[in-house]
């Protein structure tokens, strides 16, 4: 069996040294995904608006791979501030149907600047 593995989303130089997701046997790694425009630049607003621009990210990372929102098995959400949790769910809701939702953990984390939520997840599909 030969190792394969496919780097998707290469960083431009002077940006952080990270693919947007890497794909290894079937299994998909998405690092984590902001609230930023197509430009790289944040996108200020509520959570609403943040998480909406982050999982817009998160989808098109998926796409971009070959990967659907029903082939993720496992995400991390992490938001600055607790009481954006019931918020962010209500946006999240529209992106993962309840029949296929992943497993999911939601962690409370400082972000850098006016970043109110990051994302990352793991896919996988057979090849």
């Amino acid at each position: 069996m030969t190792k394969q593995i496919e780097r998707f989303g290469l960083p431009a130089p002077g940006a952080t040294p990270a693919a947007k997701a890497v794909k290894a046997d079937g299994w998909l790694y998405v690092s984590g995904m902001v609230p930023k425009d197509k430009q790289g630049d944040i996108v200020y607003g509520s959570i609403k608006v943040q998480g909406r621009q982050a999982l817009e990210n998160l989808m098109e990372t998926l796409h971009m791979a070959g990967y659907e929102p029903k082939d993720v098995v496992r995400i991390t959400v992490y938001l600055d501030d607790a009481r954006d949790f019931a918020s962010f769910n209500a946006v999240y809701k529209e992106f993962f149907a309840v029949e296929e939702a992943p497993a999911r953990v939601c962690i409370l984390a400082s972000k850098p600047t006016d970043i109110k939520v990051e994302l990352d997840c793991i896919a996988w599909k057979s090849e």
